[in-house]
């Protein structure tokens, strides 16, 4: 049952007290306990990192699932994270941005999936199942090609680059980055939100009540693409965030692309914090890849959804 008023708002305030309580820990916990210098320049940047990656990823997500009307459509899942990661290692090979590399791979995956989908989302209301398996194929074609550039890695990079593509935010750069592209996203969705919801009612009618439905579907796709592609610049291949967080949500009752797109960043942001802090503190003084952690908790998830028939 959708939820309005005041279960909303209290749904919020809960995300929120549970976001702030994660964010806590992870500022005071570590090998070297609770040390201001430590928490000012070490954690504190990380953790930003940590949730300008998941709030990103949690709207990626959102866009491919609000594009492919489907709940299992995830950028890890369909390929387009794939695609990021291959285009940000060809950039690192040959010196260009890994940020422009990584967008590059994205958009070039999810113009893939896009064309793969055209005939489905042409004709019938649900994403054909066969649009799963396509993505999951690319998934496997972007890791295959990962793996023969990370053949020509350098041994002395080579330890970081597969921690990069299976999620690392020790390296992570200027959060700031990140955090203020969640917003920008966040503030489209809000803007978009009854074009969004009536294409959600299904292409035709989408059409019927005069939206570009063409228009609409590029936008989501540049937007889930972009926005994958900025969070695995700045941590690597992280999975399964994007799958969690808004089927999640609408188990939760809330429905609205306006409710949506406001809770799903900060309960991505919140996820991808508890999961790091994870990655940090369970095997000290070992450091675990996040990305690793992450697929841990999102893989089962992920089968519940298949074992439900995707409903």
């Amino acid at each position: 049952m959708p939820l309005t008023g005041a279960r909303l708002g209290a749904l919020a305030a809960v995300l929120a007290a549970a976001v702030l309580v994660v964010t806590v820990m992870a500022l005071a916990i570590g090998s070297a306990g609770f040390d201001t210098e430590l928490i000012r320049t070490l954690r504190a940047p990380r953790v930003a990192a940590a949730a300008g990656v998941g709030a990103l990823l949690a709207l990626a997500g959102l866009a491919m699932q609000s594009l492919l009307r489907n709940p299992l459509a995830d950028p890890y899942v369909l390929g387009t994270s794939g695609g990021a990661a291959v285009g940000a290692l060809l950039a690192l090979m040959f010196g260009v941005a890994m940020t422009l590399g990584a967008a590059a791979g994205a958009l070039c995956a999810g113009a893939v999936l896009l064309w793969l989908a055209r005939h489905a989302l042409a004709t019938t209301d649900d994403a054909s199942p066969r649009l799963i398996l396509a993505g999951a194929m690319l998934a496997a074609l972007f890791g295959a090609m990962a793996s023969l550039l990370l053949a020509l890695t350098p041994d002395q990079r080579l330890r970081g680059a597969i921690f990069w593509l299976v999620g690392d935010l020790s390296g992570a750069g200027d959060p700031g980055v990140n955090l203020v592209a969640a917003v920008v996203f966040t503030a489209w969705f809000v803007a978009r939100e009854r074009a969004i919801d009536r294409l959600l009612l299904g292409s035709v009618a989408a059409h019927l009540l005069g939206e570009p439905v063409r228009r609409l579907r590029f936008e989501l796709l540049l937007a889930a693409s972009l926005a994958a592609a900025l969070a695995v610049a700045s941590a690597g291949a992280i999975g399964f965030v994007g799958l969690v967080v808004p089927h999640a949500l609408r188990l939760a009752g809330v429905q609205r692309t306006r409710d949506l797109a406001l809770l799903a960043p900060l309960s991505g942001a919140g996820l991808l914090v508890a999961a790091d802090l994870l990655a940090r503190t369970v095997a000290l003084p070992v450091e675990l890849p996040v990305g690793a952690v992450m697929a841990l908790a999102g893989a089962p998830v992920f089968v519940w959804f298949l074992a439900r028939g995707g409903r």
